[in-house]
């Protein structure tokens, strides 16, 4: 039968379109949302025509207040918040003394800008606190360093790699500025900034951040895999090296002679040795009260000074010793680790040691490629890792157990892959930057080498011998060093100028362990470097920076061998080089009168050394050198001209009442109490300090 009309109708339905009648518009949806809204008032707050402003309040150029730009310093748009910082540095350029007031709302601002997603932002914000943080006191930014930190760790672990290795730029400010804070708790784990910041440090290298117990697994805290590039990897490493740098410095009281502590039978001896030639300036009492002459030195207590205060003993610059009591403090200073700290470095070593060595071996070929020359990326590389190498691998020094022996054989590995390319040289063009970035390497190779050296001595004196193949690799090792400090030293045999281009007084500092390693080591070879250490010493010039430590190292090295306390290998007695470290010795009073007043730091060591010398007679010291002394200690205090007849000598230019004219007379009046002849040094000595504040001393330290 046929279908229903109703049905047909139904059936069309879906398929018509609707007719819209005339002015209805379209029809809304039942399932539609209505997004309208009303408001009865538009607020502005960046329209200054709203605003009722002091004409007196500082702004920029484009009529913006302070309060205004930390506004926009939370504003959606990019180019917003960067004019916010450009705006920042033209305010306090206008008007300085607002920064002070205005710091704690400062830095709540623009901390949370160091995580910003935006490179520009971040890159204005870098500029900006580098501009800023010079012209902040220091007592004042510390303060706000809890703040500053809090978001820099965070911004170290943000998903975004580049927001890491920016926050990581802002860590190399805060550690050249408030280094203390940035590394507080480096070593304690916890909540400690130190320890988020190494942490975030070791995130980012992949090198794992937790460690277990002692001896237990180090757990990496990330599975994501980031690879650096070379140039991020370098901004890494080498904050990593500065960071370790200074952690190490303010933690382990380091002492720059600690290669010479292993050779007293204790502490304490090795503290008091330290006060023979300690500069006046390392005292606090600088005052000269009423002495007392002293024939002799009280064994009893090992003070070898003459003069004594009657009032009470006294640790001035005429003296040199301390209390016991402050010198067994200063020797703990010196050399006390805790065992809690070593087994910490030993566990970061661990961590760190996979990364260093990778990061060597993947541009060491370049670098020392001997056809051209490095790039300056791949050789600040390897400077950061051999920086961070340093840094760590010192505190095997301070080793006292056999159980953080790890650090030994994990530097002996490291020590490895270095020694082919040992010594560095560049291999293209002369470039006065790469060459002295390549002898900072050598430096490096040299320290740690001397480290292993002088660690295996005392290893074997607590009858832990090495094995064969380590003492084999180490005797190879150490002849090449040997002969790269000979060939350092030697410079000044041909062409005295060349002393000063190849050795800095700083690359001669970091020698001085390597130094004493070769010639405390049993061997043919210590007798020669120790030859070469002295005729460098009497060549360099006396105006010349490498004088003072040249005559601070091998007076030590004199005097070291007069102490009853001393137990190393090194003897002068055995030597065979007397007729150098003659010439060397009596050439110190020449170096006084070239010296003049132009340098009293290094007047005061040579005379403190000849006072301990006279004071201890020595064997080498006999009368010969004696006399040679006297008289060339003559032009110093009065110089007979044949024309001009007598000229008051460099002593006379000293300032009156300092501690260098004071041990000129002390070193006199030895010399005279030791022959009991009067002679014409005496003589010309009066005539010096006649009519001075050193007349009556000098009577009274003559008689």
């Amino acid at each position: 039968m046929p279908k229903s009309a109703k049905r047909r109708k139904d059936k069309a339905a879906d398929f018509t379109k609707a007719k819209l009648k005339l002015g209805k518009g379209k029809q809304v949806a039942s399932n539609a949302i209505d997004t309208s809204f009303k408001a009865r008032s538009i607020a502005l707050p960046s329209q200054s025509i709203t605003k009722d402003r002091d004409d007196d309040t500082p702004t920029t150029k484009r009529r913006l207040t302070f309060d205004e730009l930390v506004a926009h310093t939370k504003h959606y748009g990019v180019a917003t918040r960067k004019d916010a910082l450009a705006g920042f540095r033209e305010l306090f350029e206008t008007h300085p003394y607002i920064i002070n007031e205005s710091l704690t709302t400062l830095f709540n601002s623009c901390v949370r800008l160091i995580g910003d997603e935006d490179t520009g932002v971040r890159k204005a914000l870098l500029s900006f606190f580098t501009w800023l943080f010079p012209r902040i006191p220091k007592e004042q930014l510390i303060p706000h360093a809890p703040t500053l930190l809090l978001f820099t760790s965070s911004a170290q672990t943000h998903i975004f790699p580049e927001i890491r290795i920016d926050a990581i730029k802002v860590l190399d400010l805060l550690l050249i500025y408030i280094p203390e804070p940035v590394i507080s708790g480096w070593n304690q784990g916890g909540d400690k900034h130190g320890a988020r910041v190494l942490e975030g440090y070791l995130g980012l290298l992949n090198a794992g951040t937790k460690f277990g117990e002692n001896d237990g697994p180090i757990r990496a805290t990330s599975t994501a895999s980031v690879v650096l590039t070379a140039a991020s990897k370098l901004v890494v490493l080498r904050s990593l090296a500065t960071f370790l740098r200074q952690a190490l410095s303010l933690t382990s009281h380091s002492n720059p002679r600690w290669y010479l502590a292993s050779s007293f039978d204790s502490p304490a001896s090795y503290g008091a040795f330290e006060q023979l030639l300690r500069p006046s300036s390392a005292y606090q009492d600088q005052e000269f009260p009423c002495r007392k002459w002293r024939d002799e030195s009280d064994d009893t207590t090992g003070d070898e000074d003459f003069v004594l205060n009657e009032a009470k003993p006294s640790s001035s610059s005429m003296g040199g010793h301390q209390y016991l009591p402050d010198v067994l403090n200063m020797s703990e200073d010196l050399g006390s680790h805790a065992p809690g700290n070593i087994t910490f470095i030993s566990n970061l070593a661990r961590a760190l040691q996979s990364t260093l060595v990778s990061t060597f071996l993947d541009y060491a070929p370049t670098v020392f490629s001997p056809s051209s020359n490095p790039q300056e990326v791949e050789l600040d590389l390897i400077l950061a890792v051999s920086d961070s190498v340093r840094s760590i691998y010192g505190e095997i020094s301070h080793i006292q157990d056999t159980k953080n022996s790890s650090l030994l054989e994990n530097l002996t590995s490291i020590l490895g892959y270095m020694t082919p390319f040992f010594p560095f040289r560049p291999g293209g063009k002369r470039d006065i930057k790469i060459e002295q970035a390549f002898q900072d390497l050598n430096l490096v190779y040299c320290e740690l080498t001397s480290l292993l050296v002088l660690t295996s001595q005392d290893t074997r004196s607590r009858q832990q011998r090495p094995s064969k193949t380590d003492r084999s690799k180490l005797s190879i090792q150490n002849d090449i060093v040997c002969d790269y400090v000979l060939r350092e030293l030697s410079g000044g045999n041909v062409q005295p100028n060349q002393v000063a281009r190849s050795l800095t007084s700083a690359a001669y500092t970091s020698l001085t362990p390597t130094m004493w390693s070769l010639i405390n080591t049993p061997s043919q070879s210590s007798n020669g470097v120790f030859g070469a250490v002295l005729e460098h010493g009497t060549v360099v010039s006396a105006k010349s920076a490498l004088k003072k430590p040249a005559v601070d190292f091998i007076s030590r090295l004199i005097l070291m061998n007069t102490d009853r306390h001393y137990r190393g290998h090194f003897k002068i007695g055995q030597i065979s080089q007397h007729v150098q470290l003659v010439d060397w010795i009596v050439s110190l009073p020449k170096t006084l009168w070239e010296l003049g007043n132009t340098d009293p730091a290094l007047s005061e060591t040579i005379l403190r050394f000849l006072l301990r010398l006279l004071q201890r007679q020595p064997e080498v010291l006999h009368e010969k050198i004696s006399r040679s002394l006297r008289s060339r200690l003559v032009p110093y205090f009065v110089v007979e001209h044949p024309v001009r007849g007598q000229i008051p000598g460099p002593f006379t230019k000293l300032p009156h009442g300092s501690t260098v004219r004071r041990l000129a007379l002390d070193v006199v009046a030895t010399m005279q109490s030791a022959s009991f002849t009067e002679d014409k040094l005496c003589m010309f000595v009066s005539t010096a300090v006649k009519d001075t504040t050193e007349d009556s001393y000098w009577t009274l330290v003559n008689l």
